[in-house]
C-alpha cells in the first residue's frame, strides 16, 4: 500500500529546478515523483547534478506525456497555486493539506501533490482535475515560490504530520541533568562563600536574599558539568583571595 504521496511535477521547464525539487523531496523522506511533459526531455543530466545525492528518486521517477495519465491511479489530488482561479473548490494551507492527505492515504487512498511549471504554474485546465487547492500564505505583493521552495514546504508538512518532527531537543554534550542534592550543594557552597565576603547585609534582609538565591537555582536548568563549573569558579576565588592576602 502507498503511504506517502504522490508529488507530481507538471511540465517543468528546467532539469535543474527538478533535481532541487528531488533533493528537497528526498530531505522528507519523499522518493515517489512522478513528471508530467518535461520542457527538455527526459532523463536530464542538469536534474540530476542538482539532486545533490538524490539520484536513486530521479531514476525512479514515472514519466507521463500527460496529467490525466499522471493522475490514472489516484484518488485525491491537491494543486498547489498563489492565485485565485475562479474555480470552486476547498483551499487548504499546507498543514491542513498534508493532514488530509495523511487520513486518506492511511485509509488507503492514493493522494497526489500538483506542482506546476516555473514560469506561470498551473493552469486552470491543471487545477480542474484537482480536488482541492493548496494555497500557501505569503506576501501578497510576492506570491510567486520556486519549485523546489514550494516542494520543500509541503515535505516538511508531511512529515509533521508523521509526528516525526521534534519541536525542541536538548543536545546534552556528554553531560547530564543536575540532581536536585547536587544544586542543593551548589545553592549551600554559594551561600557559604557569600556570607565569607559579607554579602549578606544588611543582616535583617539575609533571609530573603537567600531565599531569592535558593529560588534562583531552581529555576536555572543546570547540568552536572554546570555545577562543577560553579564550584570550581568559586574554589578558584578563594584561592586567588588567600594568595592576595
Amino acid at each position: 500500500m502507498v503511504d506517502i504521496p504522490f508529488f507530481v511535477l507538471v511540465r517543468p521547464q528546467m532539469g535543474e529546478n527538478i533535481g532541487s525539487a528531488a533533493r528537497a523531496m528526498y530531505n522528507f523522506g519523499l522518493d515517489r515523483m512522478r513528471i508530467v511533459a518535461p520542457r527538455d526531455g527526459w532523463p536530464n543530466q542538469a536534474a540530476v547534478a542538482l539532486a545533490s545525492g538524490a539520484g536513486r528518486l530521479l531514476d525512479n521517477a514515472q514519466l507521463s506525456d500527460d496529467l490525466p495519465d499522471s493522475l490514472a491511479d489516484c484518488t485525491y489530488v491537491f494543486a498547489t497555486t498563489a492565485r485565485s482561479r475562479d474555480l470552486t473548490k476547498p483551499v487548504y494551507s499546507p498543514e491542513a493539506a498534508m493532514k488530509l492527505a495523511a487520513e486518506k492515504i492511511a485509509a488507503g487512498g492514493k493522494v497526489a501533490v500538483l506542482f506546476g511549471p516555473e514560469r506561470a504554474g498551473l493552469e486552470n485546465e491543471d487545477i480542474a482535475q484537482a480536488n482541492a487547492i493548496i494555497s500557501v500564505p505569503v506576501n501578497p505583493n510576492f506570491a510567486s515560490l520556486n519549485l523546489a521552495q514550494c516542494v520543500l514546504l509541503l515535505g516538511y508538512e508531511w512529515m509533521r504530520q508523521q509526528g516525526k518532527v521534534e519541536h525542541e531537543v536538548v543536545e546534552m554534550a556528554g553531560t547530564d541533568w543536575a540532581t536536585g542534592q547536587e544544586t542543593e550543594h551548589l545553592a549551600r557552597h554559594f551561600e557559604d562563600r557569600l556570607d565569607v565576603a559579607n554579602f549578606f547585609y544588611p543582616e535583617h534582609k539575609a533571609t530573603s536574599m537567600k531565599l531569592n538565591l535558593r529560588n534562583m537555582w531552581s529555576r536555572m536548568p543546570l547540568t552536572r558539568a554546570d555545577v562543577q563549573m560553579f564550584h570550581g569558579i568559586l574554589r578558584q576565588m578563594v584561592r586567588w583571595k588567600e594568595r592576595d592576602d
